[in-house]
């Protein structure tokens, strides 16, 4: 199918077709033309490796493809690629991107603006192949910028701005987007595929600049600076990703100028929250289920919305703190844990948390784990969800734990 898409700016014609997430990755490697990409296969990221090598047989992309030994071995060529000036992409999923986690924390500590997907599964042992967030989350502190996607077109998109934000030489700092295993890597969507011109009007050449590692430029990678140089390069990433919160705002309002895309924000993105008393936040594709919950909540009379975050790392604190603290309660659902931590809490209910401590007036702050390991969460279980917020509004806050576990066999 062909259709116009008119902007601002002009009139571009893009066509769309039927994909999954995995495919509208592949698609958006196409776009950027990527002149390096790893691969290794881990489900359930490996179909992105599929749909590239389908796109590189049938002629439509000219990449270097390299297929590795392992996960290791795949980001290792990535960030060596990335140094001599190659715009790269690579993937890995759960324990696989653990094996690779050397390469990964050194790909950050090096500012090279490799842009990964994480295509989220839970971690062995026990594992399972369904959608948990604790392998991307686990470089949170690194120097990652994580943004999570819940449609196959926001992943395509994603990969753009991924690549336009990552290589800006104000933030250069590597990007892993987050795919929700099954649920977005392996379901279809109606996917609208931008032209190469809208792309190239996007997306500028990759250019390290005087970081170019090349004979004629005598530099040093990977430098054993010990405490004499340390804390100085720390605080230049700190700097990096301070700076790519603006970063992100000038791409986002450049792509949707030109692809007429993207919301009000490249932050947050809101569904009946205008006159909503409690919301529920979360990350990725929770937000399908529970719009299905706020519709009939909705013809029930409860005042509930829906806030999801786009980008975790870097985290929009202002925005957040803009947009939660207009309401009595917030839910706060995370697809991940994190065993001792605070009010026995996942890890974005932490750092909501953490974000609203300092305001005057606090909303309500309640915490839930749902839907590990690919668990549906039904809509008797987001039903709970709201009414153990609605009941916090009331109230306030129980004494004890204030965190709960959804839809667990007891």
């Amino acid at each position: 199918m062909v259709v116009d898409v008119k902007t601002r700016e002009t009139s571009e014609v893009e066509t769309e077709q039927l994909a999954t997430g995995c495919e509208a990755i592949a698609e958006a490697i196409r776009l950027a033309d990527v002149d390096v990409m790893a691969a290794y296969p881990i489900r359930p990221y490996d179909g992105v490796m599929q749909a590239a090598a389908k796109l590189i047989a049938n002629g439509k992309m000219d990449v270097e493809y390299i297929v590795a030994d392992g996960e290791h071995s795949q980001f290792e060529i990535v960030k060596h690629a990335c140094a001599v000036g190659s715009r790269v992409f690579v993937g890995s999923s759960g324990v696989g991107w653990f094996y690779a986690f050397e390469a990964i924390a050194v790909t950050a500590g090096l500012r090279l603006p490799v842009v990964a997907i994480c295509g989220n599964r839970a971690l062995d042992d026990p594992g399972a192949f369904g959608t948990e967030h604790n392998d991307s989350l686990a470089v949170r502190d690194l120097g990652w910028l994580l943004p999570w996607a819940e449609t196959a077109q926001e992943a395509l998109d994603l990969a753009l701005m991924a690549w336009r934000v990552g290589e800006d030489r104000r933030v250069s700092l590597p990007v892993a987007i987050g795919l929700d295993g099954a649920f977005l890597t392996h379901s279809q969507h109606i996917v609208k595929i931008p032209t190469q011109a809208a792309v190239q009007r996007f997306l500028p050449k990759f250019d390290l600049g005087d970081r170019l590692l090349h004979p004629d430029n005598p530099i040093t990678i990977a430098p054993q600076v010990d405490q004499d140089w340390l804390m100085e390069i720390r605080r230049q990433n700190d700097h990096a990703m301070r700076q790519a919160l603006g970063v992100i705002r000038e791409a986002h309002a450049d792509f949707k100028t030109i692809f007429g895309r993207g919301g009000d924000s490249p932050f947050l993105d809101e569904f009946m929250t205008e006159d909503a008393e409690v919301v529920v936040i979360g990350q990725g594709t929770l937000s399908l289920p529970m719009k299905v919950a706020i519709r009939r909540l909705r013809k029930e009379g409860h005042k509930v919305g829906l806030v999801r975050l786009k980008w975790f790392r870097p985290f929009p604190t202002e925005e957040v703190v803009r947009s939660l603290g207009r309401f009595k309660a917030i839910g706060v659902v995370d697809r991940d844990y994190s065993f001792g931590s605070p009010f026995y809490g996942g890890v974005l209910y932490n750092e909501i948390r953490s974000a609203l401590y300092s305001q005057a007036s606090r909303p309500a702050i309640v915490g839930f784990i749902a839907g590990l390991g690919g668990r549906e969460i039904e809509q008797p279980m987001a039903t709970e969800i709201f009414e153990k917020t609605e009941a916090a509004a009331r109230t306030g806050l129980p004494a004890g734990d204030v965190c709960h576990w959804i839809g667990v066999r007891e």
